[in-house]
């Protein structure tokens, strides 16, 4: 029974790391002025959930990623433009919260150089290949 109670309990712990805390003003409301809340929505499409991982903010139902959208929100409302936005929250968080990543950052190169070396690499091989049975057939 205890180890029934023990399992019941750890099972349950996820449900303890919610907050009590109501969600931030611009969590899950959009802003009065259309253009804003277009130019703030596709901020959000672009940046990266620090809890999911694999969702933008803007598809995340965490409260972190609710806490960023209401940040991007305010700060577009506030007269900010996206990109200085974007670089607000790049400091803040590190560039693995945006999904583009500054290619002026040598950290992201092989992000760049990789896909075009893979291709490269691929082609070389075909090529090979394709040598290979255009010898064999004469």
């Amino acid at each position: 029974m205890r180890r029934f109670l023990l399992a019941l309990l750890l099972l349950a712990a996820p449900a303890w790391a919610d907050s009590e805390m109501p969600d931030a003003e611009y969590a899950n409301r959009q802003l009065e002025d259309p253009r804003a809340e277009a130019e703030a929505h596709a901020l959000m499409q672009e940046l990266r959930c620090l809890v999911c991982e694999g969702q933008s903010i803007a598809d995340s139902n965490a409260e972190m990623a609710g806490d960023m959208r209401h940040l991007v929100r305010t700060r577009i409302a506030a007269g900010e433009d996206k990109a200085e936005v974007r670089e607000w929250l790049v400091e803040r968080y590190g560039e693995w919260v945006t999904y583009r990543p500054r290619t002026s950052n040598p950290l992201s190169w092989p992000l760049w150089i990789a896909p075009l070396a893979l291709v490269a690499v691929g082609l070389w091989m075909v090529r090979g290949r394709f040598r290979m049975t255009r010898g064999e057939g004469e």
